[in-house]
């Protein structure tokens, strides 16, 4: 059967995360409900490549399924884009070969998380940035952040609720980008736990606003605990902005 890959994008205000839950509205329950309509009521499983939480946006995330329609691969955004609520929308469409898989085949992704630091909150963009009305040193901030570049043993930047055995992941960039009141953190990496990119926001603001100090993230990385770093930032101002395959 042909194995057909999409990129989607969603916001993720209203969605309790993108992985199917018992009786939850989710971003992969409402793609595989349009699918099962098209389908003629036939269960269509997809497969992303990672999932993302409650609150959690997507600019750039990717699935794959297989199907037995004979639609061009180029129309299945169309098809699936008039089944879908409006917080869904399919970016892009292909045919791929069989082989592919939308997790184990991507080489690295893109996250980005956005901070509002203007006194009083945006009420357009309350959904989509974390509200930090504080000021914070931006040059420490990208002080440590070099710090947590390379491979590492992420453990303390993780969820203690992960499952999850082998925490050895490589960050390969890290920016923050300034405009205004707003920052944004880009983080490029081959892989990231779960939370850990909030864990990384909510610790490097930290040394922006002097809790913590710039060179504390080599200690962080080496305890191997959790409790060792910072708060873990809300999911709603966090962004899976790009898969690369």
């Amino acid at each position: 059967m042909p194995r057909i890959k999409l990129i989607i994008s969603y916001d993720g205000t209203h969605f309790n995360g993108y992985q199917v839950q018992p009786g939850l509205r989710t971003v992969q329950s409402e793609l595989e409900h349009a699918l099962k309509r098209m389908h003629k009521g036939m269960d269509i499983r997809v497969t992303a490549s990672g999932r993302t939480d409650r609150y959690v946006h997507a600019t750039g995330q990717v699935i794959h399924f297989d199907t037995e329609l004979e639609i061009p691969a180029d129309k299945w955004n169309i098809a699936l884009n008039t089944m879908l609520p409006e917080d869904v929308r399919i970016i892009h469409a292909e045919q791929v070969d069989s082989q592919f898989h939308a997790r184990f085949d991507a080489i690295q992704k893109e996250y980005r998380y956005k901070v509002n630091c203007a006194k009083i909150p945006s009420v357009f963009k309350r959904h989509y940035e974390y509200h930090y009305p504080y000021k914070v040193d931006v040059m420490k901030m990208k002080e440590a952040s070099k710090l947590l570049l390379g491979t590492h043993d992420f453990t303390s930047f993780s969820s203690a609720k992960s499952e999850v055995e082998d925490r050895i992941r490589t960050i390969y960039s890290i920016e923050i980008l300034e405009k205004e009141n707003e920052l944004t953190f880009c983080f490029i990496g081959n892989g990231f736990l779960y939370n850990m990119v909030r864990i990384l926001v909510g610790t490097l603001i930290e040394v922006g606003s002097g809790v913590r100090e710039p060179a504390s993230m080599l200690s962080i990385i080496d305890a191997k605990n959790r409790a060792a770093a910072g708060k873990t930032a809300p999911g709603h101002g966090l962004y899976l902005w790009k898969v690369e395959y």
